[in-house]
């Protein structure tokens, strides 16, 4: 019986369409919650499913700047996301999640 090789699931390898990058990323924020260095994290494996090198010159970011940000590990800013996300071809999308309720509009 022979040695079965494994390697490390990544996900950039399964990201192949647009729609294939929305579902992945609606998923990601579905299961987040509040963990934003999960969504930062999901977008690097876009990022790099689109290609790096090219993210890179559309944001103006360095390359080494947005692996680290979007590795998990760091804390891009909020502006860091946006621009990534416009790069990449995605927009936020406001959703209500639940009604408001007992509320009134707040006071100015």
């Amino acid at each position: 019986m022979g040695t079965l090789k494994l390697r490390k699931w990544d996900s950039a390898e399964h990201l192949k369409t647009e729609e294939d990058t929305v579902l992945y990323l609606e998923a990601c924020m579905e299961e987040a919650g509040d963990d934003a260095a999960f969504i930062a994290k999901a977008l690097g494996h876009i990022a790099r499913a689109k290609g790096m090198t090219q993210l890179a010159k559309e944001t103006g970011l360095g390359r080494e700047s947005l692996y680290k940000a979007l590795s998990g590990e760091g804390n891009p800013s909020f502006a860091t996301i946006l621009k990534v996300m416009r790069a990449l071809g995605l927009k936020l999308h406001p959703e209500i999640a639940h009604a408001w309720e007992n509320s009134t509009p707040a006071q100015t």
